[in-house]
C-alpha cells in the first residue's frame, strides 16, 4: 500500500447502511410511556404493507466524506465495516462517489452498522440503530503512517471503542501539523472536564448544535454570547453553533457571525438525515476553498439545505460548480465583556 498518499481531508466516524421504510400502516399513537409523547404502533404477529423502500449509506464518517469529494477535494474515509453484504454495499457506494477506500477496514467480529428508518407520511420518523463494526475501531487498527500527509482531519461523532480514539487522533494531527475539525458526539461530550479542555485547546474548528453547546458549557443555549465566551476562553479555534431552522452563529474569538437558514428559498423538505453532517463538512469545505468564514457559512447552509430535500444523507448534497443561494451573514465585533456591534 502507498504510504505517501496525500489527502485534502480524511474523515473519521461511523459508516452505516441506512434502510428507509415508508408505510401508511405505521399507526401514530400517543402515550406517556413514549419519551417523545408519541410512538408507532404495529399489530403484533401481523404482516405490514410497505409503501416505499430506500437504501443508502449513512453515518457521519461517510456522509461528510461525500460533501468533501463533491467539492472536488481528495478525500478518504478512515472507518470500519463488517465483512458482510451491507459492508460491501457501502464500499460500492463510496467507490461510485469516488471517495478513497484505501483506509477502510473490514472486520469479522461485528456486522456493519445499520439504521432502519420507520417513516409515516407527514409525521416524524423512528430510527432503529445497530452500532456495530464502525464503533469497534481501535488504535491498533489505524494506519498511522498512511494518514500523516493529510491537510485536514474531520472527526464526526464517535461512540463505543471509537470514542476512545478521539484524543489520540487529535494529538497525532497536532504533531503532524494537520488541521482538525471536531463535531463531538454525546459520549465525547461526557469526557472528563480535563480531557475535554485538553482536546479543545488543540482543535481548529469545533462544530456543535445548540443543545450540545449548552451541554458543553452548562449554559442555556439561548445565552449565546455567554456560551461563546466560555468556549473561546478554552479554544483558539473557530466555534460553530448550529440552530436548526433558526440558522447558525459562529465565533472566531473576535467576531460573531450570524446567518439565517435558507428554508424559505429551497425546495420542499423531505428528510433531515445527515443535515448536521452536511453543514459541518460544508463549512470546512468552504474554509479550505476560500479561508473565509462568511463564505464557509454560506456554503454550509446551502449544502445542508439541499441535503434535506432528498431521501438519505448524500443524495441532495451540493456538487462543485452547482449554483446555490447565499444566506446573508452579519458580522459583529465582540469585546471581552460580550458586548457586540455590527461591523
Amino acid at each position: 500500500m502507498n504510504k505517501n498518499l496525500m489527502y485534502d481531508v480524511i474523515t473519521f466516524g461511523a459508516g452505516s447502511q441506512d434502510i428507509y421504510i415508508k408505510s401508511k400502516k405505521f399507526l401514530p399513537v400517543s402515550g406517556k410511556t413514549f419519551t417523545t409523547g408519541q410512538g408507532i404502533c404495529l399489530a403484533l404477529g401481523s404482516k405490514v404493507e410497505v409503501d416505499d423502500l430506500f437504501f443508502s449509506s449513512g453515518g457521519g464518517g461517510t456522509n461528510t466524506a461525500a460533501t468533501f469529494v463533491n467539492q472536488g477535494l481528495k478525500t478518504a474515509w478512515l472507518g470500519q465495516v463488517g465483512d458482510d453484504c451491507f459492508g460491501n454495499l457501502i464500499l460500492a457506494e463510496l467507490k461510485k462517489l469516488k471517495i478513497d477506500a484505501n483506509l477502510i477496514r473490514k472486520t469479522k467480529n461485528k456486522f456493519t452498522n445499520t439504521s432502519v428508518f420507520l417513516t409515516y407520511p407527514g409525521k416524524d420518523r423512528t430510527i432503529m440503530v445497530y452500532r456495530g463494526a464502525s464503533d469497534d475501531l481501535e488504535k491498533k487498527d489505524i494506519p498511522w503512517q498512511e494518514i500523516k500527509n493529510a491537510e485536514w482531519f474531520y472527526l464526526a461523532p464517535f461512540s463505543g471503542k471509537l470514542a476512545k480514539l478521539t484524543e489520540d487522533l487529535i494529538n497525532f494531527a497536532k504533531k503532524n501539523k494537520i488541521k482538525v475539525a471536531w463535531n463531538p458526539g454525546y459520549s465525547q461530550l461526557k469526557f472528563p472536564k480535563p480531557v475535554l479542555e485538553r482536546i479543545l485547546r488543540k482543535i481548529d474548528v469545533l462544530i456543535l448544535n445548540k443543545e450540545e453547546a449548552g451541554e458543553l458549557t452548562k449554559t442555556p443555549f439561548r445565552k449565546e454570547k455567554e456560551i461563546f465566551q466560555k468556549i473561546d476562553k478554552i479554544t483558539k479555534g473557530i466555534v460553530v453553533m448550529t440552530k436548526g431552522g433558526e440558522g447558525v452563529t459562529v465565533s472566531d474569538g473576535k467576531y460573531l457571525y450570524r446567518a439565517p437558514s435558507l428554508s424559505a428559498v429551497l425546495p420542499k423538505f423531505v428528510d433531515a438525515t445527515g443535515a448536521g453532517d452536511a453543514f459541518g463538512s460544508g463549512f470546512i469545505a468552504g474554509l479550505i476553498q476560500k479561508d473565509d468564514i462568511t463564505f464557509a457559512i454560506q456554503l454550509a447552509m446551502a449544502n445542508s439545505g439541499y441535503a434535506i430535500t432528498e431521501w438519505g444523507a448524500k443524495s441532495g448534497l451540493l456538487k462543485k460548480g452547482q449554483k446555490w443561494p447565499k444566506t446573508k451573514v452579519i458580522k459583529e465585533l465582540c469585546s471581552s465583556n460580550g458586548v457586540c456591534q455590527i461591523k
